[in-house]
């Protein structure tokens, strides 16, 4: 199978938020005092890194463009992380209930691509995997709830 126009330019909405997303968990880990959040939040920020280079290097395997720079959407989502930081009571805890708002908003998304679209085995496998990833950091993230 060959990709289409269209399956490239999900992709490429799919890398922005990966990279946004990537930027945002750093963001909060310099913001946070909680050891195990700060640790969560670079784990978080390491593994969109990763996630992103994997999307790149398929996205190329099929030779698609690779658009360049984070969404707009991803730069008010990290101001609105600087916003709850400077204002809330608790920022720990409000910027954690951003971070699972962020990663289900994720899960939607890839679920989006990988129901909606014809991909090759190899980027449905992947963007499968990925979202097992995440869906799997939200239930880790519970635990992480209580110590905020």
């Amino acid at each position: 199978m060959t990709y289409t126009e269209q399956v490239g330019e999900k992709l490429n909405v799919i890398l922005e938020k990966t990279f946004d997303a990537e930027k945002g968990f750093n963001k909060a880990a310099e913001n946070i005092e909680n050891k195990a959040l700060k640790n969560y939040f670079k784990a978080k920020s390491q593994e969109r890194n990763i996630f992103g280079h994997e999307l790149k290097e398929e996205i190329k395997s099929f030779n698609q463009e690779i658009d360049k720079g984070g969404s707009v959407a991803g730069a008010a989502h990290r101001a609105w992380m600087d916003i709850k930081t400077l204002f809330s009571l608790d920022d720990e805890e409000s910027m954690l209930e951003e971070a699972i708002r962020g990663e289900k908003t994720a899960v939607k998304e890839y679920e989006d691509v990988i129901n909606e679209t014809q991909l090759p085995s190899s980027t449905k496998s992947l963007l499968v995997s990925q979202k097992n990833k995440i869906e799997n950091g939200l239930y880790s993230i519970k635990t992480l709830e209580d110590i905020s």
